[in-house]
Parts: structure tokens; C-alpha cells; sequence
């Protein structure tokens, strides 16, 4: 005997919350439209203003010191896994746009007074234990294979990746790395906008975009793979492209998670 639509539905724990299927014709759109929102209202400068403090950070480590220098393509490639906090300011100015309300590069931080701001907290804490936990294994596999004092410059860095030991750890690292961005792809993809459009428990949040995930595995892999090369072109743009791909990219996983999630329908008001 088959089951309801009403029965499946009681028994999904994301209850009421309508997951569609898209294609890769939706990442297009969910990208053109990112980018229409990024040229209405530009916000690169509030990001290099947060980009370049922590490249100079990082520079003055590596100029202090290399000990971190095994670790700063971890922590480079780990951006992406709290990425999606850093365009939570995205996710508000394109929810505005959406309602024709009046907007600025300034409502990037009307987030900060939002009432899910609790739960977008907790969100961003489960993110961030994520990238700890990368580095974490990122640094347990390079001391697996070398010495800590292995890497004491650049050109014994370079040296050292061209070894077996060096390959094993690039193609290990690679693919660890990967793991952990299809986990926090899995769990993140409409997070952050579902808690701030609905103000969803985290829970609740993360079962939703697992489920998302699950109808769609072709298309958010593909989405992933979107994502990771235009960080990675911003990165190599000596991180100035960063400060227009990830307003872009936020812009879009709005506009993503308006297509794969079904608006719930708007009340009629009675006179």
C-alpha cells in the first residue's frame, strides 16, 4: 500500500519545509543573480577592509617565523569552510532586495540585529569546530610524514613537496580536505539563509539542507566545485578577487536556497 504525501511528510523531520529539484541551469541563475545584487549594491570595500588584516597577519607570521608555513594552505583552503558566516551580510541585502525594501552596503550588518542571531551564532560555532578539527588533521598528517623542523624555508618547502613523502601528503591532505568541504557543504548550503529567513533552530536548519543535499547530490557537488574555483581564482588574484567573489558567492547561495526551497505561502490577511 503506498504511503501519503501527508504521511511522508509527518514523518520527515523537516515538516512543512517543500525541497525542490533543480539542475545546473538553477547554479547558472542563482549566479546571475548573485552577481545583479553585487552590482546594485557593491560591498567589496567592507571586505578588503576584512581581507587585508588578516593577509597582513599571515604575512607577519610567515615573516616571524615558518613553523606555520606547512599550515597556510590548510588554513587557506579552510576559509571555505566558514565562508558561508562571512556572507551572512550577503544573505540580508539580497533578502531585502527580494522585498523591495530600501538597501545599502550598510544593511550587510543588519544581520547583527536579527532574531535568529542566536541561532546563527550556533550555527557559526558548529562551523567553526569544523575548521579546527581540519586543522587539526591537516597538522597530524604533515607530522605524520615529516619533522617539524622539515620546513624551515620556503625552498626546503618546495623541496620537500617534490618528495614521496611530499606527494603522499598533497594527495592526503587533498582529499581529507575534500571530505571535510562535502561535509560542510552538506550541512551549511541553506543553513544560514533558512535560520535567517525563518529563524529555525539549528537543528532543524541542518536536517533541511541535508535534505537538500540528499534530492540534489549531482547539482551541489557541482556547486561545491563552483564555489572552490572561484575562491581559488580570488586567492590567486593576491586576494583582491576575494573581495568580489565572496559577496558574489553569497549573493548566490541566497538565490540558491530560494530555488531549492519552497517559500512558505504568505498569510491572507482579513479586513
Amino acid at each position: 500500500m503506498g504511503v501519503s504525501l501527508s504521511a511522508r511528510r509527518e514523518r520527515n523531520p523537516a515538516a512543512g519545509i517543500v525541497i525542490r529539484r533543480i539542475s545546473p541551469a538553477d547554479l547558472v541563475a542563482a549566479l546571475r543573480d548573485g552577481f545583479d545584487d553585487f552590482r546594485q549594491v557593491p560591498t567589496q570595500l567592507a571586505f578588503i577592509c576584512v581581507i587585508y588584516p588578516v593577509v597582513a597577519i599571515l604575512a607577519a607570521k610567515l615573516t616571524a617565523g615558518y613553523r606555520v608555513l606547512p599550515l597556510f594552505y590548510p588554513m587557506a583552503t579552510g576559509f571555505a569552510l566558514v565562508g558561508p558566516v562571512a556572507a551572512l551580510g550577503m544573505y540580508e541585502i539580497s533578502r531585502r532586495r527580494e522585498r523591495n525594501l530600501p538597501v545599502s552596503w550598510r544593511d550587510a550588518f543588519a544581520v547583527l540585529r536579527s532574531n535568529s542571531l542566536p541561532h546563527i551564532i550556533q550555527m557559526a560555532l558548529v562551523l567553526l569546530v569544523i575548521f579546527m578539527l581540519w586543522m587539526v588533521v591537516a597538522r597530524s598528517t604533515y607530522t605524520a610524514l615529516f619533522d617539524e623542523d622539515s620546513m624551515n624555508s620556503m625552498s626546503e618547502m618546495l623541496y620537500q613537496m617534490v618528495s614521496g613523502a611530499g606527494i603522499a601528503l598533497i594527495v592526503l591532505g587533498n582529499f581529507m580536505g575534500l571530505l571535510f568541504a562535502i561535509l560542510t557543504l552538506s550541512i551549511s548550503v541553506v543553513s544560514f539563509p533558512m535560520i535567517l529567513d525563518r529563524n529555525v533552530d539549528v537543528a532543524t536548519a541542518i536536517r533541511t539542507s541535508l535534505a537538500a543535499m540528499a534530492r540534489n547530490p549531482a547539482t551541489m557537488l557541482l556547486w561545491g566545485l563552483i564555489v572552490a574555483v572561484l575562491l581559488l581564482l580570488g586567492g590567486l588574484l593576491l586576494f583582491v578577487g576575494l573581495a568580489v567573489v565572496i559577496p558574489v558567492l553569497g549573493h548566490a547561495t541566497w538565490h540558491l536556497y530560494r530555488r531549492l526551497i519552497e517559500a512558505p505561502p504568505i498569510p491572507v490577511r482579513r479586513p
